[in-house]
């Protein structure tokens, strides 16, 4: 039988699910017609999670037909990830880094607003609508959700490794290199828009008589006009935030 030779780079081996893939490298038989995307998730891993292909030592894309004897190498990302300039793989960069998340790491959206991130969430809706948003709003698509990247619509995605949020954030700081890109305190936490600084007397009327004695300056939501003031609340973040950034790199 006419048949390939696969090889998973890095950590992409770790993904496999098929029963035949118990290596790194394994021989696959081409019982169908069918493009190397394909046979890729077949095996387990989602299309986003590569960052390259070589067959035979040439570059291809997703739409390659393997042939018999090709040998294909399956190559991870390599951090920091730039989604903003074009590969052979995604022709079509993103205009800007942006995020969406979805329930299994709902957690890290809020964390991604803090630190300035455009990071897009709602609660109870389905794959097929998250993986249509990421692909219409061309955002990154966050998950640890196989599955779920695996969905033709989804084009920039990424498997989150980290269970723990903080660890999440730190993960995705470092992979897409983000550090540069920082603006804390810049979102609402609670629905993403952009804060915008707010005379207090124009807000007064719904401040706690506290807050209204202590402090003086205001952001006030966009979108959803929520109010935020640098108290003790900013203090703990920027504190995490600090920690974030000394564990990630430069």
């Amino acid at each position: 039988m006419n048949a390939i030779t696969l090889v998973f780079r890095g950590n992409l081996s770790a993904q496999l699910t098929d029963p035949r893939a118990t290596a790194e490298e394994i021989r696959y038989p081409l019982a169908r017609r069918a493009s190397i995307k394909d046979i890729i998730e077949a095996l387990g891993v989602p299309h986003p999670e590569v960052g390259g292909l070589r067959c035979n030592g040439a570059e291809i894309d997703f739409t390659y037909l393997p042939v018999h004897q090709d040998r294909i190498e399956i190559l991870p990302h390599v951090p920091p990830v730039d989604v903003c300039s074009p590969t052979r793989l995604r022709p079509e960069p993103l205009p800007a880094v942006a995020f969406a998340v979805d329930a299994n790491v709902a957690k890290l959206a809020p964390l991604l607003r803090m630190i300035g991130m455009d990071c897009w969430y709602q609660a109870n809706v389905d794959d097929d609508f998250i993986a249509d948003l990421s692909r219409r709003q061309q955002r990154i698509l966050l998950t640890r959700d196989t599955g779920l990247l695996k969905r033709k619509q989804v084009v920039y995605g990424h498997l989150v490794r980290a269970q723990e949020p903080s660890r999440q954030l730190r993960e995705i700081i470092e992979f897409y290199g983000l550090r540069p890109l920082l603006t804390p305190f810049s979102r609402c936490l609670l629905c993403n828009g952009k804060l915008q600084a707010v005379e207090k007397n124009d807000i007064r009327h719904r401040l706690e008589p506290l807050t209204e004695k202590y402090y003086d300056s205001f952001r006030r939501c966009g979108d959803c006009e929520k109010i935020y003031w640098p108290g003790s609340h900013r203090q703990r973040m920027e504190r995490s935030i600090a920690a974030i950034l000394a564990e990630t790199g430069p």
